[in-house]
């Protein structure tokens, strides 16, 4: 810089805007990497990992259901990140979900509770001619209304199943508590409640069990508790569950893949549920809560916290510790004999990949299982679409579907010669 005295004008030096432009530079292409990283879009996409037994039956059903050996691509600008996928099934539920006209039934509980659930009536025939139903289990603090469970309803519908979707006790904010307990981790009581209504009112339907999350845990665990629960039953699809709750607790305490945001945020959806029902859980004369329960509710930040506090006492298990392991479907799931497949997905914020192994290790043990890994999806995301906006129907809604329909043209296929003894059930193998 040349000296100057006053009235001089000053120079920038020659270096300096080049010095600008670099750092400029240097800025974008630290946001271009957060967002490459953030958004996973270097990884690849891939056909699912399954682990099966070599039956005939489930090569049948791989065979039946290409959709499950074939690519999933989620949308290429965020159907890689895990948290968007999760983020968006919960914000948003499904997009252009269709309004369901159903009927609304009540069953009247031993203990004074009253179960509901909707009944949605098939919307054209099945393909095998035959009367199957579709009992479905929504995820925690879900129901029928959700956007996820009517966008596949309707598409089961239209694919000519009946469909009865259980409100878990309490979750409807219009339908109030009849007694002091509402929903649980594991407690199947209201799921059975429905099964048996559907079995009696159309003694002609075949079932196919199909839980979400929460819902997939409750109805292992229903299935494995009786033999005689899975009478009619030609198959299970259960979609990101945690196999057990016990194993979970500490998952769910640990920043990895932010999971202890998603207990805070999910408790705080739990306080809303149990508040909102405060006259009917507190309030009763037969209530086992106390005073002091419900200001522990109040300072509670976790779902351990509360599942301590409040969960556990509608059932009078002891400690947290009991009322894990009696209300997870894990030493249940092994006397599952129908067909049973089990979907999960690797960047799923809320399962824990060391949870997997659970799955995993039955479908390599038993030959009934098939355990399905997706890299994407996200908890009960599973989006597809090109670049941006997702598509109405999922991979996991297609996926269900497909399954069930390779099921029963299989169970259409054997039952012709049962009577002879020459072939077996959709249970066995030739």
């Amino acid at each position: 810089m040349e000296p100057h005295g006053h009235g001089e004008v000053y120079t920038m030096p020659s270096e300096m805007p080049a010095m600008f432009d670099g750092m400029k530079l240097a800025a974008v292409a630290t946001v271009l990497y957060i967002i490459v990283r953030s958004l996973n879009l270097k990884s690849p996409t891939a056909a699912p990992d399954i682990i099966y037994q070599d039956t005939p039956l489930n090569l049948y059903l791989l065979k039946s259901c290409p959709i499950l050996t074939k690519e999933y691509i989620p949308p290429l600008l965020w159907g890689k990140s895990g948290h968007l996928q999760t983020a968006l099934y919960g914000k948003m539920g499904r997009v252009g979900s269709p309004h369901l006209c159903g009927l609304r039934m009540y069953l009247p509980m031993q203990d004074g509770a009253t179960a509901t659930f909707d009944l949605f009536e098939p919307l054209a025939d099945h393909h095998t001619g035959g009367d199957i139903t579709m009992v479905i289990c929504p995820g925690i603090g879900n129901h029928s209304e959700k956007h996820y469970i009517r966008t596949f309803v309707g598409y089961s519908q239209s694919q000519g199943y009946r469909c009865a979707v259980l409100n878990h006790l309490g979750a409807l904010p219009n339908i109030e508590l009849t007694s002091p307990r509402m929903f649980t981790y594991g407690c199947t009581w209201e799921f059975a409640a429905m099964v048996g209504y559907i079995k009696r009112a159309f003694p002609q339907t075949h079932l196919i069990v199909v839980g979400f999350s929460l819902g997939g845990n409750i109805v292992c665990k229903f299935l494995g508790e009786n033999q005689t629960n899975q009478d009619r039953v030609l198959c299970c699809v259960s979609v990101c569950q945690g196999y057990s709750a016990l194993r979970a607790q500490e998952t769910f305490l640990q920043w990895d893949q932010c999971r202890r945001l998603y207990n805070f945020l999910m408790a705080d959806n739990m306080k809303k549920i149990i508040l909102s029902h405060r006259g009917s859980l507190f309030g009763m004369s037969s209530s086992k809560m106390e005073d002091a329960d419900l200001s522990r509710l109040y300072t509670a930040t976790s779902l351990m916290q509360i599942d301590d506090n409040i969960m556990r006492k509608f059932h009078g298990h002891g400690t947290l510790k009991e009322y894990y392991e009696k209300e997870s479907c894990l030493q249940y799931i092994h006397n599952v004999t129908v067909p049973l497949l089990l979907v999960n997905s690797s960047d799923d914020p809320l399962v824990h990949q060391s949870l997997l192994t659970i799955p995993r290790t039955l479908a390599e043990k038993k030959s009934n299982v098939v355990f399905a890994l997706t890299l994407h999806g996200g908890h009960l995301g599973f989006f597809e679409g090109a670049v941006l906006f997702p598509q109405p129907l999922t991979w996991m809604d297609k996926v269900i579907v497909s399954y069930a329909n390779a099921i029963c043209q299989w169970d259409k296929r054997q039952s012709p010669c049962q009577a002879t003894g020459k072939c077996t059930s959709s249970r066995g193998e030739t």
